[in-house]
């Protein structure tokens, strides 16, 4: 029986690559992860070295991917994003290059979306109750106030219980 010690750069490697086929990570996330399994820094930065030579792991297009898949799925604002992203240890110039893909016009009109769907569980209610409840459920997506108030204002408008006579 062969009782030696397996080799740590093996580990890594096997360790980075369970992570990466569960889902997409960020350099910072795969650094977290094999200093949480006990692998040494010395280590983890070869195999991320060469995992990210080989293109397995990529910050920029993480972050691309990330960018798109948020503004997509969950219609969050390049606000909220930065702020994912930043979380996941993804470089700025990574994420200012994934923000260059999110389109102000497509983001705003995703908020006309979000808003339209969450008026449909609105209704009755007073003008105000509704404008502060669409504004908190705006920022937590990331909206500024202003993108927020804009789409806000044309929505309620177009109801007929706001109409004026």
């Amino acid at each position: 029986m062969d009782d030696a010690e397996p080799d740590p750069h093996d580990v890594a490697r096997r360790i980075v690559l369970r992570q990466l086929t569960m889902a997409p990570r960020s350099r910072k996330q795969l650094e977290d992860k094999l200093r949480q399994r006990g692998c040494a820094d010395d280590v983890a930065k070869t195999v991320l070295d060469r995992m990210t030579e080989v293109g397995l792991v990529d910050d920029e297009a993480y972050a691309r991917s990330l960018a798109r898949t948020r503004v997509e799925t969950k219609g969050l604002a390049a606000r909220a994003i930065t702020h994912e992203l930043r979380r996941k240890g993804v470089a700025e110039e990574h994420i200012e290059q994934a923000l260059d893909d999110v389109d102000p016009d497509v983001e705003k009109e995703q908020a006309r979306g979000l808003v339209a769907k969450r008026l449909r569980t609105m209704r009755g209610l007073e003008r105000e109750v509704q404008t502060r409840r669409l504004a908190g459920f705006l920022a937590r997506k990331g909206y500024s106030g202003g993108v927020a108030y804009e789409v806000i204002r044309e929505a309620l408008a177009d109801l007929p219980e706001h109409q004026r006579d």
